[in-house]
């Protein structure tokens, strides 16, 4: 079984030769192509300095290509809501985990009772229903991080962009966590791109792992997982999974060798 709306095998996303060099002369990407299906689940990794993060934003809107194009064909142009989480949770210290929720809906003018729902359904999704009056640093990292996902997804956005999300955390929170937004990402079916250092996170999650290359960034090989959902212990535990991963390492060295 794969993600709800896994029916729906058009691109939302497509990138053709996109290049950014910024102001300073570092060419961050060049020649990027790559496209993600509608629902779909895909994850960046490459050596540290290569742009992914920098291509994550020029999915985003925060930034814009130099060079190439960025297509959305199966919704005409970027949706107006992307949901972006961070390495860092970027919580406001000073406001409760509910108020930090409701950031997003707040500055789309969603007056605070008619976004309480909304909020309490996000926090119920994360599994943090009993926090919604806690403050961020009464929370752990990993609980801080599924404040960080439930204000990105309060406003159901049709795209979730991850820049390493979870590379701060433990090992055991981490793989709990992955185990969540799996389970999120096939109940919801948003389209995911998440950005991370750790190949075994990448096979894990993933329909299709992205291999970049040192910068200026470009795709060098793209690795179809074809492995069922839901995924969990066994599949990480699987002489399946450690082939993949080999593939995904064998990628990288490559790549470093160019």
């Amino acid at each position: 079984m794969t993600a709800a709306g896994a029916e729906a095998t058009s691109s939302l996303i497509e990138l053709s030769g996109i290049g950014k060099t910024y102001a300073n002369g570092t060419a961050a990407l060049t020649g990027v192509d790559a496209a993600v299906r509608e629902g779909g689940f895909v994850s960046l990794v490459g050596p540290s300095g290569c742009g992914k993060s920098t291509l994550l934003r020029i999915i985003a809107g925060l930034i814009a290509e130099d060079h190439g194009k960025l297509d959305w064909p199966a919704s005409g142009a970027r949706p107006h809501d992307i949901g972006f989480v961070f390495q860092d949770a970027t919580l406001m210290p000073w406001a409760s985990v509910a108020d930090n929720v409701y950031l997003p809906l707040k500055l789309k003018g969603v007056g605070r009772t008619e976004a309480g729902p909304r909020i309490a359904e996000a926090l119920s999704r994360v599994g943090l229903s009993d926090f919604a009056s806690a403050f961020p640093r009464e929370l752990s990292g990993g609980m801080k991080m599924r404040v960080s996902i439930a204000r990105a997804l309060v406003t159901e956005p049709p795209v979730l962009l991850m820049d390493e999300p979870f590379a701060a955390l433990d090992e055991f929170t981490r793989e709990k966590l992955d185990g969540d937004l799996l389970a999120l990402w096939q109940a919801q079916g948003f389209t995911t791109i998440f950005v991370t250092h750790s190949i075994y996170e990448s096979v894990f999650l993933s329909e299709r792992v992205l291999v970049m290359g040192a910068r200026p960034g470009r795709i060098l090989a793209e690795i179809e997982i074809g492995e069922p959902y839901p995924r969990g212990r066994d599949f990480r535990e699987s002489p399946r999974y450690v082939e993949i991963c080999a593939r995904v390492s064998a990628a990288l060295r490559e790549g470093a060798a160019i």
